[in-house]
C-alpha cells in the first residue's frame, strides 16, 4: 500500500462503504460543476468588459449623430444588443412621429413620453442581460452551502463506522475499519471546505463583476438617451 499511503483521499475513498464513496463522488461531481461554472462566467464577464469599452469608445465617434453608429459584430456582446434596441425603438417613434406631424417638411422629433417609453425599452433590455450573465450562477451559492454539509455528512458516517466497529468483536478487521472509518469522516470534510471555498471566493467575485458590468451598461445607456435627447426631443415653446 505504499502508493495508496502518498494519496490519502484515494486511500481513504477505497475503504470507505457504499454511502462512502457515494459522498466522496458527490463531493467530486460538485467540484467539476463549481469549476466548469467558474472558468466560463469568468472568461464571458472579461470578454463583456472588455467589448464594452472598445464599443463605448466607437461609439464615441458618433455621439454627435447618436443614430447613425453603424457596426458589424459577428458575436452579439450587452452594449450592442442595449444600443440596437435603443436605436430601434427611436426610430420608429420618429416615423411615426414624422407620419402624424402636420408640416412634412419639419424634422421629427420625441415627446417626453416617447424618451421615456425609449428609457424604458433600454431598461428592460438592461436587466435581460445582467439575468443572462447572472445565469446558473445560483449553483455556485448551493454549493457554497452543500459542500460543506455532505463532508460532515462524511464525518458523522464515518465516526458512526468507527463506532460500530468498535462495539462488533470482529476484532481481526476492527482495526482497519476503525481506519477507514475516520479516514472517510476527516478527509470528506476536507473535500467539503476544499469545494466551498473557491465557490464562495468566484461566487463573491462574479457578482461583483456582473455587478460593474450592470453599471457600465446603465451608464451607456444614458450617454446615448442624453444624445439622442438632445438631437431629438421636441423643444417647447411658449408663446407670450
Amino acid at each position: 500500500m505504499p502508493i495508496l499511503a502518498a494519496h490519502p483521499f484515494l486511500d481513504s475513498f477505497l475503504e470507505a462503504d457504499w454511502l462512502g464513496k457515494g459522498i466522496y463522488l458527490s463531493l467530486l461531481a460538485l467540484s467539476v460543476i463549481c469549476w466548469i461554472i467558474l472558468i466560463q462566467k469568468t472568461v464571458l464577464t472579461r470578454q463583456v468588459h472588455q467589448q464594452s469599452l472598445q464599443f463605448t469608445r466607437m461609439f464615441q465617434k458618433h455621439k454627435k449623430s447618436p443614430l447613425s453608429f453603424e457596426f458589424s459584430a459577428q458575436s452579439s456582446y450587452p452594449l450592442q444588443k442595449i444600443y440596437s434596441v435603443l436605436k430601434r425603438q427611436t426610430l420608429e417613434l420618429l416615423n411615426k412621429n414624422h407620419h402624424f406631424t402636420k408640416e412634412k417638411s419639419q424634422p421629427a422629433t420625441l415627446s417626453p413620453t416617447d424618451i421615456d417609453f425609449i428609457d424604458t425599452h433600454v431598461s428592460s433590455s438592461i436587466m435581460k442581460e445582467v439575468r443572462h450573465m447572472e445565469k446558473n450562477l445560483f449553483i455556485l451559492s448551493t454549493i457554497v452551502t452543500l459542500a460543506p454539509f455532505l463532508g460532515l455528512l462524511g464525518t458523522v458516517w464515518g465516526i458512526l463506522v468507527t463506532f460500530s466497529e468498535l462495539q462488533s468483536h470482529q476484532m481481526a478487521n476492527t482495526n482497519q475499519m476503525m481506519l477507514g472509518g475516520l479516514s472517510l469522516a476527516l478527509t470528506t470534510t476536507v473535500l467539503g471546505l476544499i469545494i466551498a471555498i473557491p465557490a464562495l471566493i468566484g461566487y463573491n467575485y462574479l457578482k461583483n463583476a456582473i455587478k460593474g458590468l450592470q453599471t457600465d451598461m446603465e451608464s451607456f445607456s444614458s450617454e446615448v438617451m442624453a444624445s439622442v435627447e438632445l438631437q431629438y426631443r421636441q423643444v417647447d415653446v411658449k408663446h407670450e
